[in-house]
């Protein structure tokens, strides 16, 4: 008989005897329902939202396809929305027009649902966009997809909808952004269904799990939030981007196909395998006496699943916003099952223990089903922990095979992009910062270069962070400190033409545009520049080259210690530049601005 059955054996036997004291709480649904449960979703790298309708969170992040229930928020848009402006709502018909028209494409090309669309993330809305996009996704055929507003804080919308019964009629969930479980009261006054539209954004060790363990439960009950979306779903990126590993598992080495399914995944589980959107949240859910909280579901045909959790103030910390202190401890729960619930004689259970002491963390672990007395069952809770007690009998915990080991970034790489129907449009292992880079067939040129990787976006998108003004794309080990790269390139701007290939580049993301390194450009007007920053502010050599656009040319850039040298179609073009510093980082490739250019037979050589 597993330990923990014999010890729940032992709490009723001194419980009854007096010996040990125990809080009681009620499951009840005689006096009505809470809120409708709307799902746990994550976002996929700042793209795509989605709120997961499916019964194991391993299975979703297997079987994506299955995914039918989507959110789209838009975190940049075309700079052809904007007509040039870095803003969407100068001309909001064109902006709706585009964003109807995504859904759309979503449905014909991939047949994804979208069936809720936000704004703009975390920027400022407008109120006559939000009526306009309602009115145009209604005229559209889409009266089924709903509005999000503003995913950002719960004010000013919250007040807004109050003020405003049209715009009010047109939203129909408030999205808040790391609302720390709380809501507000004009965002209850509303009526309107909330969600912690993005949440998480957590380093995904056990302390990430435990924050998400204790946001997953305390978002309703704090905040009566109904869904909360992780940012992110994967942390498939380079580590030392900004938010390395803030997602539910870890899969950033595509060259090696190792993988870690983390503990966030686990403690989705306790939810996800035994509950699903629509069913309901009973009224009766709260605080645990000694510290951490407790929700209670149910499908309305019978089953119920609780779920509770005891995670300890500095084991659950998320990275936003900070966490005012707050004691658990040790505790004898005792739950009376009422109403509806009461026939109940038998739970499932299910428990994660982060056993943070001991560092041997135990996690979705099935025990034995719990028998219930008159009702009733008493569990001794320790600090950190994640029971789900439910009627749900399917629960399993998902298997998947050994993952290949780790391994760095190999120091040897080559890729000619000769891939005619390839997967994705993205070739392998680069990572675009800015920009978008693509396989690419030139139909017009049937030598060496008929496949190549091109950089295919012309105009500056309206951004949500301060892109770079250049197109980047970063790949390699952050590490590489002495290294050769090595590139063809293709310019196709013929005045104003320009690309580079790069070393030790030691930013990206929302940093990108402050990004320094070696970056060694060509230009179509016949010149070259090597300089210290993408910004290309810090000249360190500059010259006459004889590039032209519509040429290929093979560019070489070796960094040893502090000197920097250049190859132009294998003949030295400069050397022994003088770089301070970064003393490390990626390899990368890039334009001097959004402009086609294209790539072929990649290299890098690394020490």
């Amino acid at each position: 008989m597993d330990g923990t059955v014999l010890t729940v054996t032992v709490l009723f036997l001194t419980s009854s005897l007096g010996l040990c004291s125990s809080d009681t709480y009620v499951l009840d649904d005689n006096a009505g329902l809470g809120r409708v449960f709307d799902g746990i979703g994550g976002l996929s790298g700042g793209g795509v939202s989605s709120v997961c309708p499916s019964t194991s969170w391993f299975d979703t992040l297997q079987h994506t396809g299955n995914l039918k229930t989507e959110t789209s928020l838009p975190w940049a848009f075309p700079g052809w929305v904007g007509h040039g402006k870095n803003w969407p709502y100068d001309f909001p018909d064109i902006t709706a027009a585009y964003v109807v028209n995504w859904i759309l494409g979503a449905k014909q090309y991939h047949d994804l649902d979208i069936q809720y669309v936000g704004i703009w993330n975390e920027r400022n809305y407008d109120t006559k966009y939000i009526k306009l996009l309602r009115y145009t996704l209604d005229k559209s055929g889409l009266e089924g997809v709903r509005i999000i507003a503003s995913d950002n804080l719960w004010e000013p919308i919250a007040l807004s909808l109050l003020l405003d019964p049209e715009l009010s009629t047109a939203v129909d969930v408030i999205g808040a952004h790391y609302p720390g479980t709380t809501t507000v009261s004009e965002a209850l006054k509303t009526q309107k269904t909330l969600w912690s539209s993005e949440d998480y954004s957590t380093f995904n060790d056990e302390v990430g799990g435990g924050c998400w363990a204790r946001i997953l439960n305390q978002n309703y009950v704090n905040g009566h939030m109904t869904a909360t979306i992780s940012w992110n779903l994967v942390a498939s990126y380079y580590e030392d981007l900004p938010f390395g590993r803030d997602g539910l598992m870890t899969a950033e080495e595509p060259w090696s196909g190792n993988y870690v399914v983390e503990s966030p995944i686990w403690i989705t589980a306790h939810t996800t395998q035994f509950t699903q959107p629509g069913w309901t949240y009973l009224q009766t859910v709260g605080h645990l006496a000694q510290g951490g909280s407790y929700v209670a579901l149910t499908d309305g045909k019978g089953n119920l699943t609780v779920v509770i959790e005891t995670m300890t103030h500095d084991h659950s910390v998320c990275i936003r916003p900070p966490l005012l202190p707050f004691n658990v401890t040790s505790q004898n729960a005792t739950f009376q099952l009422k109403g509806s619930f009461a026939s109940i004689k038998e739970l499932q259970v299910w428990r994660s223990q982060f056993n943070f002491k001991t560092k041997k963390p135990s996690f979705f672990k099935k025990l034995t089903p719990l028998k219930l007395s008159n009702g009733s069952f008493t569990l001794n809770l320790a600090e950190d922990e994640v029971y789900t007690l439910t009627t749900i009998t399917t629960g399993q915990k998902g298997s998947y095979p050994d993952p290949p080991p780790s391994a760095r970034f190999p120091k040897v790489y080559k890729d000619n992009f000769n891939v005619r129907n390839p997967p994705f449009s993205e070739a392998p292992d680069f990572a675009d910062q800015t920009g978008v880079f693509e396989y690419y067939i030139n139909l017009t040129d049937p030598g060496p270069y008929t496949f190549t990787l091109r950089q295919v976006l012309t105009e500056r998108p309206i951004t949500w962070a301060t892109d770079a003004d250049q197109t980047i794309s970063v790949i390699g080990d952050y590490q590489w400190q002495n290294l050769t790269v090595t590139c063809d390139i293709f310019m196709e701007s013929v005045k104003t033409g320009g690309v580079f290939i790069a070393a030790r580049v030691d930013k990206g993301g929302q940093s990108i545009r402050s990004a320094r390194g070696v970056f060694f450009w060509v230009f179509a007007d016949g010149t070259y520049k090597v300089t210290n920053d993408l910004a290309g502010q810090t000249v360190l050599a500059e010259g006459q080259s004889g590039t032209r656009a519509y040429g290929w040319h093979t560019l070489s850039l070796t960094v040893k210690g502090q000197l920097a040298s250049g190859l132009l179609n294998g003949y030295p073009l400069w050397k022994n530049a003088v770089v301070l510093n970064p003393n490390n980082g990626w390899a990368a490739i890039g334009t001097h601005s959004f402009e086609l250019a294209q790539f072929d037979n990649f290299a890098v050589v690394a020490e």
